[in-house]
C-alpha cells in the first residue's frame, strides 16, 4: 500500500513537471509519457470492486476519475461503451466549447501491473470487443476532495466500432447494479449514475415478467 502511494505521488509529480516542460513542436496534450503507467480507468462493471478483485487480485483501488468529452452508453454487445462527444455547433458545424453532462464520465482507478492488464486484456476481449487507449483524466485520489493538478494518461477500454446505444444483456444487469452501489459509495454523483447509467440499468430488473425485454414496466 505504502509503495502504491509513493509510486502515485511520483506519477502525479511527474504530470506537473511534463506539463511546465517545453516540447519539441509538441503541444502539452502530445508530450510524450511512459506508455505504462499503471492508471486504469473503469467505467462499466468494473467499477464494482469485488469483481475486480476476482479478475485482478493484486489490482488496487486509487480513487475515481472524470473522463471529459465522452458519453456512457449500452452499446448493441450489451455491455458499457464510451462514446467520443461531437464538440461541433449542430447549426453551425463549427468547433464549439459548450459542455452539458452528457460529455463526461465517471469511473473507478485501479493500479495494474502488466500481468495483471494482461489479465483485464483477456477479460475484455481485447482486441474484438475493445481497444486500449491512453485517455487524460481528472482524477481525485482515495479520502481527497481536490482532483489532481494536471489530468492523468490512464488505460481506458473503449469500442470504437459499436457506438450505438443497445440493450444491456441479461447476465450484466446485476453486475452493473453492484457496480452502481460501489460508485456510489465512492462518491461518483448520483445525478451521473440516475441521467445516465440507469437509463440503461434497472434497479429492479429481477421482478420483470419478462427481463428479456428491456425496460420493463413493472
Amino acid at each position: 500500500m505504502m509503495l502504491t502511494m509513493l509510486w502515485l505521488l511520483s506519477v502525479l509529480m511527474a504530470s506537473v513537471i511534463l506539463a511546465s516542460s517545453p516540447s519539441r513542436g509538441e503541444t502539452n496534450d502530445q508530450v510524450a509519457v511512459p506508455s505504462h503507467k499503471g492508471l486504469y480507468f473503469g467505467y462499466g462493471s468494473n467499477l464494482w470492486r469485488t469483481q475486480m478483485e476476482q479478475r485482478c487480485p493484486t489490482s488496487e483501488f486509487l480513487g475515481i476519475a472524470r473522463l471529459d468529452g465522452y458519453r456512457w452508453i449500452i452499446n448493441k454487445r450489451g455491455y458499457a461503451n464510451v462514446v467520443q462527444f461531437n464538440l461541433t455547433d449542430p447549426h453551425t458545424g463549427y468547433p464549439t466549447n459548450d459542455t452539458t453532462d452528457n460529455d463526461v464520465v465517471w469511473g473507478a482507478v485501479y493500479y495494474l501491473n502488466k500481468q495483471e492488464e494482461a489479465k483485464l486484456d483477456r477479460e475484455e476481449h481485447v482486441p474484438w470487443a475493445y481497444t486500449k487507449e491512453y485517455m487524460p483524466v481528472k482524477f481525485w485520489p482515495k479520502n481527497t476532495r481536490e482532483p489532481s493538478i494536471k489530468d492523468l494518461p490512464m488505460l481506458v477500454y473503449i469500442d470504437r466500432k459499436r457506438v450505438v446505444p443497445g440493450k444491456p444483456r441479461k447476465e450484466y444487469l446485476y453486475r452493473m447494479n453492484m457496480a452502481i452501489r460501489d460508485a456510489l459509495q465512492e462518491r461518483i454523483p448520483r445525478k451521473y449514475v440516475d441521467k445516465y447509467l440507469r437509463k440503461y440499468i434497472q434497479e429492479d430488473w429481477w421482478r420483470c415478467d419478462n427481463p428479456w425485454r428491456y425496460p420493463c414496466n413493472i
